[in-house]
């Protein structure tokens, strides 16, 4: 860590010399630049803030995406200065105080990392394996795939009847209502349970495989509601006498 003495910075003169300042800020911002980082490694975040608390005051660094945004100290007996800032510069004398002070917060910072030495020793990286859910979502797709041949074989049946190209046929099968929507000859949706109902088929991916578990074996039940429906698009064709 560089120490504040390799700067070549007096905060003597930043009261006297103000025309310095522009100088001592972008020297500060670079140093405590390397704080604000090594603070975001130790984080493990790109945003976010830590204070250092001294006996004069409390430091406080925020970082955005690993870069200092900005470095603030608040004195015990009030003031606070933006030491490092995206606005306006410190006025020179409240700099020159805040940097006296800046060696502690160095200090203190340093404390912070040796804190941390030996933080993760005796943690246990030897983990369980991992199971693999291959099997299950094979399963899954197969049915699924099953279910949409089956939807579009429908969809197509209700497209050359209805020959408009987007439509929907709906039945209630065991208090459950299930819906098709098609457009053209293919399926759009096939949704059981309503508006907040479950989607087994939709552009959106597959369902869950307990969702499939639950409404796959009563999928055939809307299949026998929409043969019923065909069996009475011919019975009214039947009635009509010519």
């Amino acid at each position: 860590m560089t120490q504040l003495s390799e700067l070549d910075l007096d905060a003597a003169d930043v009261a006297a010399v103000t025309e310095r300042r522009d100088e001592l800020l972008a020297a500060i911002k670079d140093h405590a630049g390397r704080i604000a980082y090594n603070v975001a490694r130790i984080e493990g975040g790109d945003y976010g803030r830590q204070s250092f608390s001294t006996d004069r005051g409390e430091w406080t660094v925020k970082y955005e995406a690993g870069d200092i945004e900005y470095l603030q100290y608040d004195p015990r007996g009030g003031g606070e200065t933006y030491v490092v800032s995206t606005q306006s510069p410190a006025e020179p004398e409240a700099l020159a105080r805040a940097l006296e002070d800046y060696a502690p917060f160095v200090a203190a910072y340093n404390d912070y990392v040796a804190s941390l030495d030996g933080v993760l020793d005796g943690v246990d990286a030897d983990f369980p394996s991992v199971e693999s859910t291959g099997s299950v979502v094979a399963e899954r797709n197969r049915i699924v795939d099953q279910i949409e041949a089956c939807c579009d074989q429908m969809a197509g049946e209700l497209y050359r009847y209805e020959g408009t190209d987007y439509g929907t046929f709906a039945a209630r099968v065991d208090a459950t209502r299930w819906e098709l929507k098609r457009e053209r000859d293919t399926v759009s949706y096939l949704r059981a349970g309503g508006s907040g109902g479950v989607y087994l088929l939709s552009q959106y991916g597959p369902p869950s495989a307990t969702d499939v578990r639950e409404y796959a074996s009563r999928f055939s039940g809307f299949v026998d509601a929409y043969n019923d429906h065909v069996a009475e698009l011919e019975l009214d064709l039947e009635r009509i006498e010519l």
